[in-house]
């Protein structure tokens, strides 16, 4: 009796809880995400001209494709891996053709081409809201809850009218069509799209309303113009470059109380009783460190602690990785799990890390990235670990070195460098199953002999050559390259993120010391400029997005005012636990990358912690008005967005105010 006690008391402290009876269900499998399927965009002309179909061109041919995506209430359930059960939840969702009815909270997936006209019409079918107003909110006090909107991620497209504009409301009961001409010039990549209805936005996004959105690229290179990488990465003798698209969200659903209050356990984690339903329905469960205090479990394409099926030992996959949630910073990184060791029940949040400590010993598993944002990279970066903040989309090249089960984690983060602020343990995000036969060798030099042989079979001859070279020279991928480096600027802009308490506790989220007003222009910029932007936040870490057009990273100094810890192979140690250094590896190596969301660090309040960001942008090809903000987006929803205009040159060094 003495020894059962012993193991429990034992286990209690490893897991946080006893471990529940076994499981009927293993590890639910994590699926690429269901493909958005279109209908055929001239049905009703057709049928109004009593003419017959015409036949589907192939996908990458078809100029003009039409989806439809429904806003809606969905009743289904999400793992709870902390007791062992399905909580049933009723979230916001996105649905259409073809969506996964076992993963409705992550968005279909959307796959498009440069050059194609891409018509979305968003059907909101939530209950009525008295507090949708007849205009786009700009109030900070988060309402509308079921009003929503469409924002394309990180798309190089008109910001405004149809297109991807969200500065209107498309309010329950209404349906908008949105119209994306993608040009033939975009870049290939992976992007995403959310909700983004000022005032609701955080809680819609919470509730699973984001899915990955990848612009599919079918340009080689030539002797005069980059290409896109898709066509070096495709399928090859042995080689099938398997792709996976992985959309990380943190839903934190919630059961509340007849009084409305969150359901808490006695160590303030949000409880589900048996017959409960969570939702996501009010701005209480966000906030400073709610994400980790709700012991919710980050998803992988609606997965919870999941399992990826189908990896071989050996074989090159292309991970499209997405950051679609809203309350937390992801550290990856790849452990081999220790043989026989259990599957994760009855875990508790808190203590993830006693589990990874005993179940995933083995050495971080290196990998390459070859774009952020969506944007190719200079050169196939080496890595053992890949932040990944809201908003942030990392492809990496991915080798498993030998058969087995592999942990994948979100690793420790620093206070400064996690929106939560706090010095987090590992987490476990679910597991990888690896069959194959074991490879040997430096995991570059084998990924570029691979690389080389897709260079051979892929690319046309008359770049071949050249091509091979830039991979033989430290894996440069110099032909996939979609912008050219920005080395001169025509102008400056200066922003700094801040949060204001005032004298009776009211906190006011600011950038340049205002909060958002939607009745304001911040910044009027001229189309064809080159600025150079100087980013920082006076008071936590908030992560930067600008819609529209990305940046490229030219420097980010410590709060030393000296080291530049963008550049390759810094140490960004400067923050401090218990008297110690302690290394973020988020910041190194981003020296002329491109992007389009950035974190902007400070771990401590004021100058003590603050980092100096300098990036630089071009404002090519279209005008209009769109949002810049941070990407916590309680943030976002309670001010910390700005208004920008780009507008055409009056030809006498200043900006047309209008056609008279």
């Amino acid at each position: 009796m003495r020894s059962k006690l012993l193991l429990s008391a034992v286990l209690l402290a490893a897991y946080g809880t006893l471990p529940a009876p076994a499981i009927a269900q293993g590890p639910p499998e994590i699926a690429n995400p269901s493909v958005l399927q279109p209908r055929a965009p001239a049905a009703r002309l057709q049928t109004m001209m009593n003419m017959a179909p015409r036949a589907a061109a192939p996908a990458h041919e078809a100029r003009d494709i039409v989806y439809d995506l429904i806003v809606k209430y969905t009743e289904s359930q999400l793992w709870n891996p902390t007791t062992n059960r399905q909580d049933k939840v009723k979230l916001r969702s996105y649905q259409g053709r073809g969506v996964n009815p076992d993963a409705p909270f992550v968005g279909p997936q959307i796959e498009v081409y440069p050059g194609q006209t891409v018509r979305m019409t968003l059907h909101n079918e939530l209950p009525a809201d008295s507090t949708c107003g007849v205009r786009s909110g700009s109030a900070n006090i988060p309402h509308c809850f079921n009003g929503t909107n469409l924002h394309t991620h990180g798309l190089w497209i008109n910001p405004s009218g149809n297109s991807d504009n969200v500065l209107i409301s498309v309010n329950p009961g209404v349906q908008f069509q949105y119209e994306y001409n993608i040009p033939p010039d975009h870049p290939a990549g992976t992007f995403w799209y959310h909700s983004h209805r000022h005032g609701s936005t955080a809680l819609q996004v919470s509730s699973g309303m984001a899915g990955a959105m990848v612009v599919r690229g079918t340009r080689p290179p030539t002797p005069s113009a980059n290409g896109d990488i898709d066509t070096l990465l495709r399928p090859i003798s042995g080689q099938p470059f398997t792709e996976r698209v992985l959309v990380f969200q943190q839903i934190q659903y919630a059961c509340r109380n007849a009084d409305g209050s969150i359901k808490r356990n006695p160590d303030n984690t949000y409880k589900c009783d048996a017959g409960d339903t969570g939702g996501v329905e009010d701005y209480d469960q966000f906030g400073p460190g709610t994400w980790p205090t709700s012991g919710r479990f980050t998803s992988i394409n609606g997965a919870v602690l999941g399992r990826l099926q189908g990896a071989e030992a050996g074989k090159v996959e292309r991970w499209r990785m997405v950051h679609a949630g809203v309350r937390d910073s992801i550290a990856l990184q790849f452990r081999k799990r220790t043989p026989a060791a259990p599957e994760p029940a009855g875990l508790r949040a808190a203590a993830a890390q006693a589990f990874v400590d005993t179940n995933c010993t083995g050495a971080p598993v290196p990998y390459h990235l070859v774009a952020a944002d969506g944007l190719t990279m200079a050169a196939a970066t080496p890595t053992q670990v890949a932040v990944l903040q809201p908003g942030y989309r990392w492809d990496a090249l991915v080798v498993f070195p030998e058969p087995g089960d592999y942990c994948v984690l979100d690793n420790a983060t620093t206070g400064g460098g996690n929106v939560n602020q706090n010095l987090r343990p590992t987490q476990l995000l679910g597991t990888v199953r690896v069959g194959g036969t074991a490879v040997t060798g430096d995991p570059s030099d084998y990924l570029k002999t691979r690389l080389l042989a897709a260079a051979e079979a892929n690319m046309p001859p008359d770049v071949r050559a050249k091509v091979t070279s830039e991979i033989n020279d430290g894996m440069k991928l110099t032909s996939f390259i979609p912008h050219p480096d920005i080395n001169e600027f025509t102008g400056t802009q200066t922003l700094t993120f801040n949060i204001d308490v005032s004298q009776i506790n009211e906190v006011f989220f600011e950038i340049d010391g205002q909060p958002y007003d939607g009745n304001r222009i911040d910044r009027t910029l001229k189309l064809g400029g080159v600025d150079e932007w100087t980013l920082k936040s006076n008071l936590a870490s908030h992560p930067f997005h600008i819609h529209v057009n990305p940046f490229q990273v030219v420097k980010i100094i410590a709060p030393d005012g000296v080291t530049d810890v963008s550049a390759p192979g810094a140490v960004d140690n400067f923050q401090r636990s218990g008297g110690n250094p302690v290394i973020d590896p988020q910041y190194p190596g981003l020296k002329g990358v491109w992007k389009d969301t950035l974190l902007v660090k400070n771990f401590a309040q004021g100058p003590a912690g603050q980092y100096t960001v300098t990036i630089r942008t071009r404002y090519e090809r279209y005008i209009g008005d769109f949002v810049l903000h941070c990407h916590i987006l309680d943030h976002e929803d309670q001010g910390m967005m700005q208004n920008i205009r780009i507008a055409v040159p009056d030809g006498r060094g200043g900006i047309a105010a209008s056609h008279h």
